[in-house]
């Protein structure tokens, strides 16, 4: 499978001089598998980019999102494909209440998008997911899922296709004020072992306690996780609209550093628009 990340920062898009080098667009990652087929993690204004580079596809494009907050539907308006009648769309999202309809379509309702979604030209279809099931996803491929300790809960991904495993779980606190909806032991159980961890580490010790129970975890929090579950590769996710490319430069080298030295088996590193990865049974390359 091929990993390209088009949107990598949490809360909202940035732009300026001090983001150029890791993007400024938030959450989006394009999985595309070995058998052709499109596997998009969430819909924030990454998706406008991924769009223009897929809107002629011919084959069906499955997005799934983790939750339902705008930063990670926001892009959804401007994703070409939506507009093509050759376009087939498969939404897969976490569950809203009876008769409600999904954010994700809810916000293209005419008054605060000019374009309802009832007026798309794309075939697309609904699947609201539980948390803790198994699927049996395409050919060949898995699709497991755990729910988020984030206010509004959501869901976590955990992938298995072509030989390899990925996870993405943003927006994740692992160790959130009152009782989580998933203990620490539980994320260490459902991701152990996989290759690439893609998880949410938009706080630093620095940013706490101000900002506890904010639904985001640490970047040591999500350090110490990759080390108990065993994790190949961990990919630092969501990084605060604030954090500039000087200071993500410098916890991607402590990151890698501190695990290097603790567990050789475990690489860390921080995720940038473009950034593009090839993962399969031999292995995580760059592309």
């Amino acid at each position: 499978m091929k990993i390209t990340f088009y949107g990598v920062r949490g809360s909202i898009a940035v732009s300026g001089r001090d983001f150029v080098k890791y993007g400024g667009n938030t959450s989006c990652v394009h999985v595309e598998l070995d058998c052709g087929r499109h596997l998009v993690f969430d819909a924030g204004t990454g998706l406008q980019n991924l769009g223009k580079k897929i809107r002629k596809t011919k084959d069906s494009i499955y997005l799934l999102l983790s939750h339902h907050h705008l930063d990670h539907i926001q892009g959804f308006p401007f994703f070409d494909p939506i507009y093509s009648s050759s376009a087939d769309i498969h939404l897969l999202m976490p569950a809203v209440s009876e008769g409600e309809v999904f954010p994700l379509l809810g916000q293209m309702g005419g008054r605060t998008f000019p374009v309802p979604y009832q007026n798309l030209a794309s075939r697309i279809t609904t699947s609201p997911l539980l948390e803790c099931s198994d699927y049996d996803f395409l050919h060949s491929t898995r699709l497991s899922t755990l729910s988020l300790n984030h206010p509004g809960s959501g869901l976590a991904y955990k992938l298995e296709a072509d030989g390899a495993t990925v996870a993405y779980v943003t927006d994740n606190e692992l160790f959130p004020p009152g009782t989580p909806l998933n203990h620490y032991d539980q994320w260490v159980k459902f991701l152990h072992g996989v290759d690439v961890l893609i998880h949410d580490a938009q706080y630093t010790d620095d940013d706490m306690p101000h900002k506890h129970g904010w639904g985001h975890s640490t970047i040591k929090q999500v350090m110490q996780l990759a080390k108990d579950a065993e994790v190949k590769h961990l990919a630092l996710f969501h990084h605060d609209q604030e954090r500039t490319d000087y200071q993500l430069d410098a916890i991607a080298k402590e990151c890698s550093e501190q695990l290097h030295a603790n567990n050789k088996e475990t690489s860390c590193f921080c995720t940038f628009e473009g950034m593009a990865l090839r993962l399969d049974k031999n292995g995580l390359n760059s592309l």
